[in-house]
């Protein structure tokens, strides 16, 4: 499966499985592995010209100048992500499902008016506790927000192991593990498509772009800083909804789902280089999706209402896997 997305990484790949199957003293003859490839090819096939990387691919998306419209960021520290980037990856909520009908069946509702109170109180919340200098966050806040810094790649490592770990901890058999992993990241993958299928829909700019234009979007509870910036760097695509928390939100229902309950100790750990702590120990799965609503709100990069919106559609996401998909054990 590697080899054939990643050619170029081919040979590392090879490489780092022949050392795999000696170290268990297997050979490349072993019945298993025919099965694992035949699994594989079964896959592929399956999602061959999926449009996952369409082929030409199609004009850069850079949203409007419009009040209110998503629209290229300019990064305050060195890239990632590239200053002025279009969006990434726009096509992302075209691609065929792995289990939902299709990218907009849990679409979110429409995000408050620019003009509402909610966006108003939003709005304020991460201009004073997202903010990269002067902010309001308290030094647990800060903590948290550097836990959960890492770059997106970064995030789906520690979703993944902190899935395995889970599955290492409380799974004592080999099917019951594959179930688990194959619904979880059926889950991660649909709730990420779900999202960008909103974010493209709806188009809603940035906190940054909101708060440096703020006197122009006609709320007057919402004052412009025309130099305000996030304490992250802004990633390439609008705030409606939000990745992290659609991925996380599937991840955690998923787990709860499976094992039949939210509360369950487990642990996760942070790559990030400035994390203070390196592991954070949880009692319920729910906390975790918790703390990435408010995680997003201090890195500076979403509004609430995107948070809370994405975490709806990755349970929904998870809720319609686990009640469509290998239901029988």
């Amino acid at each position: 499966m590697l080899v054939n997305i990643f050619p170029a990484q081919s040979a590392s790949l090879e490489t780092t499985y022949r050392d795999y199957l000696a170290k268990k003293g297997l050979a490349e003859s072993d019945p298993g592995v025919a099965v694992g490839q035949t699994a594989a090819a079964g896959i592929l096939a399956l999602r061959a010209n999926d449009g996952r990387v369409p082929n030409p691919l199609p004009p850069p998306f850079t949203g409007d100048t419009a009040t209110g419209v998503w629209r290229p960021t300019t990064s305050y520290q060195p890239p990632p992500p590239p200053s002025g980037a279009p969006m990434a990856t726009p096509w992302l909520g075209a691609v065929p499902c792995f289990t939902l009908q299709s990218g907009d069946q849990f679409r979110a509702k429409p995000p408050p008016a620019l003009t509402s109170q909610q966006y108003a109180a939003d709005y304020n919340e991460v201009k004073a506790l997202g903010a990269q200098s002067n902010s309001a966050r308290s030094p647990e806040q800060t903590e948290l927000a550097y836990f959960y810094a890492g770059k997106s790649g970064s995030n789906f490592v520690l979703w993944h192991r902190a899935l395995r770990d889970v599955a290492a901890a409380h799974v004592n058999n080999i099917d019951d593990s594959a179930r688990l992993l194959a619904l979880a990241n059926l889950a991660m993958a649909d709730a990420l498509i779900t999202v960008w299928d909103s974010k493209k829909h709806y188009v809603l700019w940035r906190p940054v772009t909101a708060i440096q234009e703020g006197e122009n979007d006609g709320n007057a509870a919402t004052a412009g800083d025309p130099s305000w910036q996030p304490f992250l760097n802004t990633p390439p695509y609008p705030d409606y909804t939000s990745g992290a928390n659609g991925v996380t939100g599937a991840l955690t229902r998923s787990l709860a789902l499976f094992f039949g309950k939210d509360d369950m100790s487990f642990t996760v750990t942070s790559d990030y280089s400035e994390a203070p702590k390196k592991t954070r120990n949880y009692n319920r799965f729910s906390d975790m999706a918790s703390d990435m609503v408010n995680v997003r709100i201090y890195h500076g990069i979403h509004f609430r209402f995107a948070d809370e919106a994405s975490r709806e559609q990755g349970t929904k996401v998870a809720d319609w896997i686990f009640g469509h998909i290998a239901t029988a054990r």
